[in-house]
This record gives structure tokens, sequence and C-alpha cells, in this order.
């Protein structure tokens, strides 16, 4: 065993409880600890690694790149940057970008962008409200934070931004009794990942949108957990039939690499000016050259077709679990969820044991968000894992 852990532990602030090993690298649904062990990928770095572990396509590119021109402030134009704004644009319903580094970054932009653009559009200076819904998880900096809504997230920070409003997720009468003149957005996860791989249903949508447009509020869904192929098409809310005028984007945008977008209308665009919003790393070279690689690889409909066929084979396997701890397999594509009727967590270090990578969402759903490159075998192998620890369980 490495001095790793004993070091990560001395200098690196502890935020996150860590596994009781070291990895050291991944090639495609795997992952390696430094004595060699291999462990099966079901958590993809939170949705993160699409593509899976040290996908070639990407290696290749991000070396190109760096040998090229590593980093370039937004001072200059560079083509990476604009060719991945393109493609964003043209497989969405946006007009415009802004990059970021992170997904709650790409919130806050979209904070700023949806109160710039009440003020800008009308004539009450109160119109800065902003509507959010119980279950949902934006991000942990200060305006996201506000969003985010768990006691444990928000209590030891308080006071949060003000002007936050919360109904419960999928409730339309409680949503629209808060949606109101003084409302500038709401922000919507159309499929919750932290919250437990809950979806928000099309009519709930529907009414969302129609609530905005008629008291000119800006509806925002947040993608940074369920977009990029993830449920099966490229952006969540297209199997909704509800168009937002902004979303958020990050995690497997870049592959692996961070890189966040805010994806916006020209009619949001119009109200923003220079000077109103930046970042200094935001869509460097290489994290646009990698983001670039996995977009036009996500959107290719055999890989769409892919994600369905292994979506709903993930779903049926798990159904087919005979458990009595099973209350609910959940999900779209490959955000799938299994509500137990026991606190989750033994169940991860007990997927270390077995050599499978398992993650909650909230105390009792266990998450599974794997490389969208996984194949029926995988799929075979967590369920049996999955089956022999909840029998362990049982008979404990």
């Amino acid at each position: 065993m490495s001095d790793i852990p004993d070091k990560t532990e001395q200098y690196v602030l502890h935020t996150y409880n860590r596994a009781p090993f070291t990895l050291t690298r991944g090639e495609g649904m795997f992952v390696y600890d430094e004595t060699g062990k291999r462990y099966l990928d079901f958590v993809s770095g939170i949705s993160v690694n699409a593509l899976g572990h040290s996908d070639p396509e990407i290696a290749a590119a991000v070396t190109d790149q760096i040998a090229q021109l590593s980093h370039v402030c937004n001072l200059y134009y560079s083509a990476p940057q604009a060719n991945l704004a393109a493609l964003l644009c043209e497989s969405s319903f946006a007009d415009k970008v802004y990059f970021c580094n992170s997904g709650t970054e790409a919130v806050e932009a979209a904070i700023k962008f949806a109160r710039k653009y009440a003020r800008s559009s009308g004539s009450n200076p109160d119109k800065t409200g902003i509507v959010a819904f119980t279950g949902s998880f934006h991000g942990r900096t200060m305006g996201s934070l506000a969003l985010t809504i768990k006691e444990k997230y928000q209590a030891p920070f308080r006071p949060l931004m003000p002007g936050v409003s919360v109904a419960p997720f999928n409730d339309i009468d409680a949503a629209l009794n808060l949606i109101g003149p003084d409302t500038c957005a709401v922000f919507v996860e159309p499929i919750q990942g932290e919250g437990g791989i809950n979806s928000a249903t099309p009519e709930f949508l529907r009414a969302l949108r129609t609530a905005c447009d008629r008291v000119g509020a800006l509806l925002v869904f947040d993608e940074i957990q369920c977009g990029m192929g993830r449920t099966g098409t490229l952006w969540a809310y297209e199997q909704t039939g509800v168009q937002p005028d902004m979303m958020t984007l990050a995690k497997a945008l870049g592959g692996g690499l961070p890189i966040g977008a805010t994806l916006i209308t020209d009619a949001v665009a119009a109200a923003i000016e220079t000077g109103d919003h930046g970042s200094t790393f935001a869509a460097g070279p290489v994290l646009c050259r990698a983001a670039e690689v996995v977009l036009r690889r996500v959107s290719d409909a055999a890989m769409l077709e892919h994600v369905q066929k292994m979506g709903n084979l993930l779903l049926d396997k798990l159904r087919q679990l005979n458990s009595p701890h099973i209350v609910e397999v959940r999900g779209k594509g490959l955000m799938v969820g299994v509500e137990m009727d026991f606190e989750v967590a033994p169940l991860i270090p007990a997927g270390y044991k077995h050599g499978v990578l398992l993650l909650n969402a909230g105390t009792h759903v266990l998450r599974f968000l794997p490389p969208l490159i996984v194949e029926p075998q995988h799929i075979d192998q967590l369920v049996e894992t999955l089956d022999d620890i909840l029998s362990e369980i049982t008979t404990a």
C-alpha cells in the first residue's frame, strides 16, 4: 500500500469520503487500483466519463491540441471554442453559449443572466425571484446552493442568496402558486440525479413553460447530469416536448476534462453586455477539443440507440432481481436508480469488495451511471454482483 491515502488526508481538505484504495489507470469500462485489482465502473465519475476511460480519440485530440496551443484567455478567438459552440447550438434549442469550468458555474451564470434579462426587459425592479424544487441539486457555490434544496448542504452556510421559493417537485399547482410577476426564472432538472433519479413529468414541464411565458420569466433546465446522451436522447428535454430558455451543462461534456456551459436563446443573449460575466480558463483549446469529440460521438444516432437499448436492458435486469428490499427501479436510458427499504450506504463498500464501483443518490437510492459504451456483459456482471450483495445483506 502506498502513502497516497495518508498524504491525501494530510494535505487535501477533507470534503469527500474516499474509497480505501488508490486508482492508477482506467480503460473502457474498468479502472484499476495500485494492486492491479480491476473495478467495473458504474459511476463514470458521476456521469462524466461518457466514453469510458482513456478513450483513444479524446487522448489523441488533447495531445494534438496541447502541442499546438494549450491556453488562451477569452480576449482572443480560438477555433476549438468556436467549433464547439457551433456544435452545441446546432444540436439544441440554443443560439449562444457561455462557457465556464463546471456545472455549478454554469448555474451561477444562468442566475446572473436571468436577473439581467428581467431588469433589461421590464420595469419591475423586484423581478429577481427564482423558483426551485424539492430534491434538486444545482451545485454548492453560494448562488447555486440556494437552489439546492437539501438541509445538510444549506444549513452551515446560511444566510443564502435571497429570493428563492421552493415547490414540491412535479406538483403543478404548488409551482403555479409561486411563479408570479416577481419571478425572473424557474430552475428544474428534467431528471433529478442527486435527488434520487426522479423524472419530471411532461405535464409538469409544460405547465412551467406556460407559467414562465405568462409572467415573462425564463425556464432553465439543468442537464448537467442528465444531458449529453445519458437518457437515450442527446438532451433529456427532447423527450418532453418542452424547450427551455437556458440550459446548463457540464460533467460528460468534457469526457473527463473540466468544462461547463450555459446555453441560451438570442432573446437572453441580447440582455448580456461585455463585462457582465467572464472566466479566465473557460473554453480553453484543449478542453474544447475533447468536448468536440464527446459531443460528436454522443450525438451519433447509433450511439443514442445503443444507450436506449442498454438502458432498457439494465432496467429489465434490475427489475428481475428477487429481493424484498427493492422498492422501485426507475430511470431513463443509462441514468437508473434502485430505491431500497434501507439506507444504501453499506452497499458501496460491498461493491468495492466485489470489484464494482457503485454510487448512491440520497439515503435510500442506489444510482447507476455507467459509461455510455456499456455492453450487455457489463450489465450482467453488475446485476449478478448486486444480487450477491443483497443476498449477503439479507442473510447477515
